[in-house]
């Protein structure tokens, strides 16, 4: 969710605390909650997705992968704007940092990861499309297809980090 008002505050004067707390809500706090009540089935699953055959070389039991955004991203940030939706997928960045570290402690591992879909063409970014080199604005089944290939990649080695679509590491 970008925010409650379908626009992300482009300044300081367009944000609200119910504006802020409604988008924690749902790009965090959702998601951290759902690995809470997961985790302890994901630590006994057998590291397989889908119809795969588990791998022994994964040493993982299973993933988390979080839905983030590269606006994000704290390091890559040089434009400002849309505080709610920024801070709510930074501190899902957190979020999965953390998880990484609590449940890379578990036996077996569980792998988590944030990964960024790209601009996807949803009426979440529709506003935004005029912006977007058409080259970079993905179907959602492009898009899907390139998580999937992150997902597919994933072992223990990758857990705590966040991706791009196009499987490069995104900085925090």
């Amino acid at each position: 969710m970008l925010h409650p008002s379908k626009r992300g505050e482009t300044s300081l004067r367009d944000v609200s605390a119910q504006g802020v707390i409604s988008t924690l809500t749902t790009n965090t706090v959702g998601p951290l909650v759902m690995a809470k009540y997961f985790a302890p089935l994901l630590q006994k699953g057998s590291g397989a997705f889908g119809q795969q055959p588990a791998v022994k070389a994964k040493h993982h039991s299973g993933i988390i992968a979080n839905i983030t955004a590269k606006v994000g991203s704290i390091g890559d940030n040089g434009l400002g704007g849309w505080y709610s939706y920024r801070m709510s997928k930074a501190a899902l960045n957190m979020a999965t940092r953390n998880l990484s570290i609590e449940l890379g402690r578990s036996r077996p591992k569980v792998v988590c990861v944030s990964i960024h879909p790209g601009t996807v063409n949803t009426d979440l970014s529709r506003p935004y499309h005029k912006n977007v080199p058409k080259e970079k604005l993905f179907s959602p089944e492009h898009s899907v297809s390139c998580l999937m290939s992150i997902i597919n990649s994933l072992n223990i080695d990758k857990t705590g980090k966040a991706y791009s679509w196009d499987g490069t590491e995104l900085p925090w």
